[in-house]
Protein backbone atom coordinates (compact mmCIF):
# COMPACT_ATOMS: atom_id res chain seq x y z
CA UNK A 1 0.00 0.00 0.00
CA UNK A 2 2.21 2.70 -1.33
CA UNK A 3 1.43 6.39 -1.43
CA UNK A 4 3.37 8.25 -4.02
CA UNK A 5 3.15 12.00 -5.24
CA UNK A 6 4.14 13.54 -8.49
CA UNK A 7 6.82 15.40 -7.09
CA UNK A 8 10.20 15.73 -7.55
CA UNK A 9 11.13 15.42 -3.93
CA UNK A 10 11.00 11.87 -2.49
CA UNK A 11 11.97 12.63 0.82
CA UNK A 12 8.52 13.63 2.32
CA UNK A 13 6.19 11.63 -0.10
CA UNK A 14 7.34 8.48 -0.59
CA UNK A 15 6.30 6.33 2.45
CA UNK A 16 4.14 3.54 3.35
CA UNK A 17 0.64 4.47 4.39
CA UNK A 18 0.93 4.25 8.32
CA UNK A 19 -1.58 3.84 10.93
CA UNK A 20 -3.63 0.13 11.34
CA UNK A 21 -6.65 0.89 9.15
CA UNK A 22 -7.68 -1.61 6.09
CA UNK A 23 -5.49 0.00 3.91
CA UNK A 24 -2.33 0.65 5.99
CA UNK A 25 0.70 -0.58 5.55
CA UNK A 26 0.46 -2.80 8.80
CA UNK A 27 -2.58 -4.38 6.92
CA UNK A 28 -1.24 -5.23 3.65
CA UNK A 29 2.14 -6.49 4.22
CA UNK A 30 1.56 -10.33 4.06
CA UNK A 31 4.19 -10.74 0.88
CA UNK A 32 6.54 -9.14 2.69
CA UNK A 33 6.10 -11.19 5.81
CA UNK A 34 6.46 -14.62 3.79
CA UNK A 35 9.39 -13.32 2.30
CA UNK A 36 11.19 -12.63 5.88
CA UNK A 37 9.98 -16.13 6.74
CA UNK A 38 12.02 -17.49 4.05
CA UNK A 39 14.97 -15.14 4.33
CA UNK A 40 15.02 -15.87 7.95
CA UNK A 41 17.42 -18.52 8.53
CA UNK A 42 20.24 -16.34 6.74
CA UNK A 43 19.55 -13.81 8.96
CA UNK A 44 20.16 -16.18 12.48
CA UNK A 45 23.14 -17.60 10.85
CA UNK A 46 24.90 -14.30 10.40
CA UNK A 47 23.96 -12.67 13.55
CA UNK A 48 25.71 -16.57 15.33
CA UNK A 49 28.36 -15.45 12.59
CA UNK A 50 28.84 -11.56 13.75
CA UNK A 51 29.07 -12.34 17.36
CA UNK A 52 31.44 -15.01 17.15
CA UNK A 53 33.76 -13.15 14.98
CA UNK A 54 33.54 -9.95 16.83
CA UNK A 55 34.45 -11.95 20.43
CA UNK A 56 30.88 -11.59 21.63
CA UNK A 57 30.43 -8.09 22.52
CA UNK A 58 29.25 -6.21 25.63
CA UNK A 59 26.64 -4.06 23.34
CA UNK A 60 25.14 -4.73 19.73
CA UNK A 61 24.06 -2.60 17.93
CA UNK A 62 21.79 -3.66 15.39
CA UNK A 63 19.86 -1.51 12.36
CA UNK A 64 16.62 -2.31 10.19
CA UNK A 65 16.71 -0.21 7.70
CA UNK A 66 13.58 0.61 5.89
CA UNK A 67 11.53 -0.75 8.45
CA UNK A 68 8.17 1.05 7.42
CA UNK A 69 5.26 0.51 10.22
CA UNK A 70 3.14 -2.54 12.09
CA UNK A 71 3.79 -5.88 13.35
CA UNK A 72 6.33 -6.31 10.35
CA UNK A 73 8.98 -4.10 11.78
CA UNK A 74 9.59 -6.34 14.68
CA UNK A 75 10.17 -9.60 13.12
CA UNK A 76 14.08 -9.28 12.33
CA UNK A 77 14.47 -7.96 15.03
CA UNK A 78 13.22 -10.32 17.34
CA UNK A 79 14.91 -13.10 16.08
CA UNK A 80 18.10 -10.59 15.86
CA UNK A 81 17.82 -10.27 19.52
CA UNK A 82 16.75 -13.84 20.42
CA UNK A 83 19.39 -15.34 18.35
CA UNK A 84 21.90 -13.10 20.34
CA UNK A 85 20.84 -14.13 23.52
CA UNK A 86 20.76 -18.18 22.56
CA UNK A 87 24.11 -18.16 20.99
CA UNK A 88 25.31 -15.96 24.55
CA UNK A 89 23.81 -18.37 26.68
CA UNK A 90 24.97 -21.69 24.65
CA UNK A 91 28.64 -20.21 25.21
CA UNK A 92 28.20 -19.48 28.74
CA UNK A 93 28.63 -15.54 28.49
CA UNK A 94 26.76 -12.87 29.85
CA UNK A 95 23.39 -11.70 28.06
CA UNK A 96 24.64 -8.08 26.38
CA UNK A 97 23.53 -5.05 25.89
CA UNK A 98 21.17 -4.89 22.65
CA UNK A 99 20.73 -1.92 21.36
CA UNK A 100 17.66 -1.96 18.53
CA UNK A 101 17.53 1.05 15.90
CA UNK A 102 14.67 1.24 13.64
CA UNK A 103 14.96 3.35 10.62
CA UNK A 104 12.91 4.70 7.93
CA UNK A 105 11.91 7.96 5.94
CA UNK A 106 11.13 10.79 8.32
CA UNK A 107 7.46 10.58 7.36
CA UNK A 108 7.06 6.98 7.99
CA UNK A 109 4.51 6.14 10.72
CA UNK A 110 7.02 5.32 14.06
CA UNK A 111 4.38 6.19 16.51
CA UNK A 112 2.31 3.01 15.19
CA UNK A 113 5.65 1.20 15.34
CA UNK A 114 6.84 2.37 18.90
CA UNK A 115 2.85 1.38 20.05
CA UNK A 116 4.06 -2.38 19.69
CA UNK A 117 7.52 -2.29 21.40
CA UNK A 118 5.46 -4.05 24.66
CA UNK A 119 4.58 -6.49 22.48
CA UNK A 120 7.69 -6.63 21.46
CA UNK A 121 9.74 -7.20 24.86
CA UNK A 122 6.93 -9.88 25.65
CA UNK A 123 7.99 -12.32 22.84
CA UNK A 124 11.22 -12.25 23.47
CA UNK A 125 12.60 -15.35 25.01
CA UNK A 126 13.91 -13.95 28.64
CA UNK A 127 13.51 -10.37 30.03
CA UNK A 128 15.64 -8.46 28.96
CA UNK A 129 14.04 -5.19 29.47
CA UNK A 130 16.70 -3.81 30.64
CA UNK A 131 19.14 -4.81 28.15
CA UNK A 132 16.78 -4.09 24.96
CA UNK A 133 16.75 -0.48 23.70
CA UNK A 134 14.53 0.33 20.63
CA UNK A 135 14.92 3.65 18.82
CA UNK A 136 13.70 5.33 15.77
CA UNK A 137 16.04 6.97 13.14
CA UNK A 138 14.59 8.69 10.46
CA UNK A 139 16.20 9.49 7.76
CA UNK A 140 17.52 8.41 3.79
CA UNK A 141 19.49 5.07 4.38
CA UNK A 142 21.26 7.06 1.03
CA UNK A 143 22.99 9.07 3.83
CA UNK A 144 25.13 8.87 6.85
CA UNK A 145 22.80 7.61 10.05
CA UNK A 146 24.84 6.33 12.46
CA UNK A 147 28.44 6.91 14.06
CA UNK A 148 31.50 5.76 12.84
CA UNK A 149 31.95 1.72 13.45
CA UNK A 150 29.14 1.36 15.60
CA UNK A 151 26.51 -0.83 14.07
CA UNK A 152 27.39 -5.04 14.26
CA UNK A 153 24.49 -6.09 12.11
CA UNK A 154 22.70 -4.66 9.63
CA UNK A 155 19.35 -5.78 8.08
CA UNK A 156 17.10 -4.54 5.53
CA UNK A 157 13.79 -5.88 3.62
CA UNK A 158 12.00 -4.79 0.75
CA UNK A 159 13.53 -1.44 0.79
CA UNK A 160 16.33 -1.46 -1.56
CA UNK A 161 14.54 -1.45 -4.67
CA UNK A 162 13.46 1.75 -3.96
CA UNK A 163 15.83 4.27 -5.89
CA UNK A 164 16.82 7.30 -4.31
CA UNK A 165 15.16 9.95 -7.01
CA UNK A 166 13.51 9.02 -10.38
CA UNK A 167 16.62 8.29 -12.99
CA UNK A 168 17.55 11.87 -14.89
CA UNK A 169 17.09 10.87 -18.97
CA UNK A 170 13.39 9.58 -19.07
CA UNK A 171 11.88 12.41 -21.03
CA UNK A 172 11.13 9.88 -24.02
CA UNK A 173 9.35 7.30 -21.62
CA UNK A 174 6.02 8.41 -22.41
CA UNK A 175 2.91 6.43 -21.41
CA UNK A 176 4.79 4.45 -18.64
CA UNK A 177 5.49 4.67 -15.36
CA UNK A 178 8.52 2.30 -15.24
CA UNK A 179 10.60 0.09 -18.08
CA UNK A 180 8.33 -1.48 -20.70
CA UNK A 181 9.25 -3.25 -23.45
CA UNK A 182 9.28 -1.44 -26.35
CA UNK A 183 11.16 1.55 -24.35
CA UNK A 184 14.08 3.57 -26.01
CA UNK A 185 17.49 1.82 -24.52
CA UNK A 186 18.24 5.20 -22.68
CA UNK A 187 15.43 4.22 -20.36
CA UNK A 188 16.83 1.15 -18.86
CA UNK A 189 20.88 2.63 -18.93
CA UNK A 190 19.15 5.18 -16.66
CA UNK A 191 17.22 3.05 -14.40
CA UNK A 192 20.09 0.89 -13.95
CA UNK A 193 23.03 3.59 -13.39
CA UNK A 194 20.77 5.20 -11.13
CA UNK A 195 20.57 1.20 -8.68
CA UNK A 196 24.60 1.27 -9.56
CA UNK A 197 24.88 4.92 -7.72
CA UNK A 198 22.08 4.18 -5.24
CA UNK A 199 23.43 0.98 -4.12
CA UNK A 200 26.94 1.86 -3.83
CA UNK A 201 26.10 5.02 -1.80
CA UNK A 202 24.26 2.55 0.53
CA UNK A 203 27.54 -0.11 0.67
CA UNK A 204 29.88 3.35 0.88
CA UNK A 205 27.51 4.62 3.92
CA UNK A 206 27.33 0.97 5.99
CA UNK A 207 30.91 0.02 5.30
CA UNK A 208 31.89 4.12 7.44
CA UNK A 209 29.34 2.50 10.14
CA UNK A 210 29.40 -1.42 10.39
CA UNK A 211 32.75 -2.47 12.98
CA UNK A 212 34.92 -5.17 11.33
CA UNK A 213 33.70 -8.17 10.90
CA UNK A 214 30.15 -7.23 11.26
CA UNK A 215 27.22 -8.63 8.82
CA UNK A 216 24.32 -6.92 6.61
CA UNK A 217 21.71 -9.46 5.16
CA UNK A 218 19.52 -7.38 2.42
CA UNK A 219 16.78 -8.55 1.32
CA UNK A 220 15.10 -6.89 -1.95
CA UNK A 221 12.99 -7.12 -5.31
CA UNK A 222 14.98 -8.20 -7.61
CA UNK A 223 14.30 -10.48 -11.20
CA UNK A 224 15.71 -13.97 -12.79
CA UNK A 225 15.39 -12.48 -16.04
CA UNK A 226 18.97 -11.63 -17.61
CA UNK A 227 16.58 -9.35 -20.03
CA UNK A 228 15.33 -6.49 -18.17
CA UNK A 229 12.04 -5.76 -20.69
CA UNK A 230 11.44 -9.42 -19.95
CA UNK A 231 7.24 -8.87 -18.96
CA UNK A 232 7.81 -10.74 -15.63
CA UNK A 233 9.49 -7.75 -14.67
CA UNK A 234 7.18 -4.84 -15.11
CA UNK A 235 3.70 -6.58 -16.00
CA UNK A 236 2.38 -5.04 -12.35
CA UNK A 237 4.00 -1.77 -13.29
CA UNK A 238 1.91 -1.87 -16.64
CA UNK A 239 -1.38 -2.19 -14.72
CA UNK A 240 -0.63 0.80 -12.97
CA UNK A 241 0.41 3.04 -16.31
CA UNK A 242 -3.00 1.78 -18.04
CA UNK A 243 -4.73 2.73 -14.54
CA UNK A 244 -3.72 6.18 -14.93
CA UNK A 245 -4.57 6.63 -18.58
CA UNK A 246 -8.19 5.66 -17.82
CA UNK A 247 -8.00 8.64 -15.61
CA UNK A 248 -6.52 10.58 -18.08
CA UNK A 249 -9.48 9.54 -20.59
CA UNK A 250 -11.76 10.02 -17.98
CA UNK A 251 -10.62 13.58 -17.47
CA UNK A 252 -9.23 13.22 -13.98
CA UNK A 253 -5.93 13.34 -14.53
CA UNK A 254 -3.96 15.38 -17.22
CA UNK A 255 -1.58 13.68 -19.72
CA UNK A 256 1.28 15.73 -18.95
CA UNK A 257 1.47 14.92 -15.26
CA UNK A 258 1.30 10.62 -16.35
CA UNK A 259 3.61 11.60 -18.43
CA UNK A 260 6.11 12.98 -16.90
CA UNK A 261 5.84 10.52 -13.88
CA UNK A 262 8.43 7.64 -13.75
CA UNK A 263 8.47 5.38 -10.58
CA UNK A 264 12.22 5.62 -8.53
CA UNK A 265 12.33 1.71 -8.90
CA UNK A 266 14.33 -0.96 -9.97
CA UNK A 267 14.47 -4.51 -9.51
CA UNK A 268 18.16 -5.90 -10.37
CA UNK A 269 19.50 -9.22 -11.58
CA UNK A 270 21.87 -10.92 -9.56
CA UNK A 271 25.30 -10.30 -12.01
CA UNK A 272 24.15 -6.47 -11.26
CA UNK A 273 24.47 -6.92 -7.73
CA UNK A 274 27.44 -8.59 -7.90
CA UNK A 275 29.10 -6.05 -9.69
CA UNK A 276 28.15 -3.18 -7.76
CA UNK A 277 29.59 -4.97 -4.38
CA UNK A 278 32.37 -5.84 -6.02
CA UNK A 279 32.65 -2.28 -8.11
CA UNK A 280 32.70 -0.53 -4.42
CA UNK A 281 34.78 -2.82 -2.59
CA UNK A 282 34.34 -2.40 1.41
CA UNK A 283 31.75 -5.45 1.27
CA UNK A 284 32.36 -9.81 0.61
CA UNK A 285 29.64 -11.26 -0.31
CA UNK A 286 29.03 -14.50 2.37
CA UNK A 287 26.08 -15.75 0.38
CA UNK A 288 23.28 -15.01 -1.79
CA UNK A 289 19.76 -16.56 -2.29
CA UNK A 290 17.39 -16.40 -4.63
CA UNK A 291 13.79 -16.99 -3.53
CA UNK A 292 11.55 -14.91 -4.81
CA UNK A 293 13.19 -11.61 -5.39
CA UNK A 294 16.85 -11.66 -3.99
CA UNK A 295 18.33 -12.16 -0.35
CA UNK A 296 22.32 -11.40 -0.15
CA UNK A 297 24.04 -11.29 3.08
CA UNK A 298 27.67 -9.68 3.20
CA UNK A 299 30.25 -9.78 5.39
CA UNK A 300 33.28 -6.80 6.40
CA UNK A 301 35.82 -8.92 6.75
CA UNK A 302 38.36 -6.47 4.93
CA UNK A 303 36.39 -3.02 5.65
CA UNK A 304 39.12 -1.85 7.77
CA UNK A 305 42.08 -2.54 5.38
CA UNK A 306 40.38 -0.88 2.97
CA UNK A 307 38.98 1.98 4.02
CA UNK A 308 42.74 2.44 5.37
CA UNK A 309 43.75 2.19 1.41
CA UNK A 310 41.22 4.75 1.15
CA UNK A 311 42.59 7.49 2.75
Amino acid sequence: SLSLSLSLSLMGILSMKGGDGEHSYANNSEVQKSIYSNAKAAVVENVKEMIVKTDFPGCIKVADLGCSSGENTFLAMYEIVNTAITTYQEKGQNPPEIDCCINDLPDNDFNTTFSLIPSFHEKLKMDVKEKCFVSGVPGSFYSRLFPSKSLHFVHSSFSLHWLSKVPDGLEENKMNVYLKSPCPPNVYKSYLNQFKNDFSLFLRMRAEETVANGRMALTLVGRKSLDPLSKDCFQNWSLISDSLYDLVSEGIVKESDVDSFNLPFYNPDETEVREAVENEGSFEINNFETIFGLLFSYKTGRTEMKDDDRD
